[in-house]
């Protein structure tokens, strides 16, 4: 015989370990100093002109 699962209580347990997991995304979204911020928001600059000073230029036109 199977053992009786109470659904409310599974769902209950279900939904905060939904918000868990989405508390946990915001705290590392938000939840950072103004000086990490801003130092990865400089990497990530970095990081774009770096690929766009690597991009080739096409002055030819393509050939389909």
């Amino acid at each position: 015989m199977s053992n009786v699962t109470n659904l409310t209580q599974f769902r209950k347990q279900k939904a905060r370990a939904e918000k868990r997991t989405e508390a946990d995304a915001n705290a590392a979204k938000f939840g950072r100093t103004k000086a990490q911020r801003l130092r990865e928001e400089a990497e990530a600059a970095r990081a774009a002109a770096t690929l766009e000073g690597h991009k080739r230029d096409s002055d030819a036109p393509e050939a389909e």
